[in-house]
């Protein structure tokens, strides 16, 4: 892994809500950065399942929080030691070559950014939705929190994190920090997403609410009205 990696430390936040299936996936992808003294924080939302007895062999810190990912990763970040806070979800997998971009990308002065995302099934409607979010979190400047969030403590700080709203928090994190600086859109390596969304909602039926939720969420809707929708 290249020397890269010690140039700045991170805290990598992964919010947790019975994730038996993916979470020891994701930590072994993590191994080699733990190794290297960067921070895992496993933020738990009260999972019924394993998932927090086989994460701690893996994990710095398992934390206990209210469930709902802006109140878990908030929680990660005030136990967070790290220069650069990596905000990853429990079903992404993540390349080695990742973190070596990201502190690439911060050491050369960018204050926060998201990677491009491919998706782990196999249907092709799922190439275009992939190239869909991947274009449009390049051109609006948004990302989600499927692209491995990461910004500087500091920065995060100063914005005071997520607001603590039940859904499109990523977005709304996004839309305040590139009122400072652009992101920093990192394109290679992508991170792998799990596809599990649209395939079980129906892909056509989740692009659709996912763009109907945007939409009403632009357009004045609470995110407490949009969670209940999305559920």
């Amino acid at each position: 892994m290249s020397s890269k990696v010690h140039a700045l430390r991170l805290s990598i936040i992964i919010p947790t809500l019975n994730e038996a299936q993916t979470i020891t996936a994701l930590l072994d992808d993590l191994a080699p950065l733990r190794r290297l003294g960067h921070q895992l924080i496993l933020v738990d939302g009260g999972s019924k399942d394993r998932t927090r007895d086989l994460a701690d062999p893996g994990v710095d810190q398992v934390l206990s929080s209210s469930p709902g990912r802006a109140a878990q990763m908030n929680t990660g970040a005030r136990h967070a030691q790290g220069d650069v806070l990596w905000f990853l979800h429990a079903d992404t997998r993540v390349p080695e070559a990742a973190a070596v971009q990201l502190i690439h990308a911060c050491s050369d002065g960018q204050q926060w950014g998201r990677f491009d995302i491919s998706l782990s099934g196999s249907n092709r409607l799922l190439r275009m939705v992939e190239r869909m979010m991947n274009l449009r979190s390049r051109l609006s400047g948004i990302a989600t929190g499927d692209q491995g969030i990461f910004v500087r403590r500091e920065v995060f700080e100063a914005v005071s994190g997520f607001p603590p709203i039940s859904l499109m928090e990523d977005i709304a994190l996004s839309k305040t920090l590139r009122q400072l600086t652009p992101p920093a859109c990192i394109r290679h390596p992508r991170l792998l997403t799990s596809s599990r969304r649209w395939e079980q909602g129906g892909i056509i039926r989740t692009i659709i609410l996912m763009w109907r939720l945007r939409l009403a969420y632009t357009l004045g809707a609470t995110p407490q009205a949009l969670a209940k929708r999305y559920q």
